[in-house]
């Protein structure tokens, strides 16, 4: 169900492949059609299409093939990634200074990768679940189970990019309620309470 390898350092050749990174106080959205090394700003506005985006202008959307971001604080990457929809994930942390311990959560997320500049570790992934079959699935990761929806969130803890550890990462099934199963957890009350609906809530550390 869980499993975790050691990942590349570079951004996939993938049609429709998204790139976002931080440079200089903005925000650039890329398109990118060939192999891009991490956090190597200047090849990425060579090689990708990318535009500059306001933050102002932002908006929580859905990212069905693989997204890649690159960032240097956690403000930039709780504004891009909190509560977005996104199955294939990489995430390069392009800063020295270490990162606090926050948390953000990731809607849907099926496979995530990590890549740090410094620490022990500085580059892994976990892949949270598998498809099983080919078929394109709802972007929110919601399946009908037993007249039940079966809604996929992932937390992540930012600390991680510190590389002071392996990556980590565990599952919690059927959960009816998040506010109830977890009291304590950040965001819990923007859940709704649903009788017909299953939460597989993974913690990523």
């Amino acid at each position: 169900f869980l499993g975790i390898h050691m990942a590349g350092s570079f951004v996939r050749s993938r049609k429709n492949h998204t790139l976002i990174f931080t440079k200089e106080n903005t925000i650039r959205n890329c398109s990118c059609w060939a192999g891009v090394r991490d956090c190597d700003y200047c090849l990425a506005n060579l090689m990708c299409n990318c535009k500059t985006v306001l933050p102002s202008t932002l908006e929580k959307t859905t990212y069905n093939s693989h997204l890649t971001i690159w960032f240097t604080d956690i403000s930039v990457l709780e504004m891009l990634l909190n509560f977005t929809r996104a199955w294939d994930l990489k995430l390069s942390f392009c800063g020295t200074a270490p990162l606090p311990t926050e948390y953000l959560a990731i809607w849907g997320l099926r496979k995530l990768q990590v890549n740090k500049v410094k620490g022990r570790f500085p580059e892994q992934s976990v892949t949270i679940y598998s498809s099983r079959n080919n078929e394109i699935e709802d972007s929110l990761a919601v399946h009908n189970k037993d007249s039940q929806m079966l809604v996929y969130i992932s937390f992540l803890d930012t600390s991680l990019f510190n590389g002071y550890s392996l990556l980590k990462s565990y599952s919690v099934e059927n959960v009816s309620s998040i506010t109830k199963h977890f009291p304590s957890l950040l965001y819990s009350d923007v859940f709704s309470t649903s009788d017909n609906k299953s939460y597989v809530v993974t913690f990523i550390y």
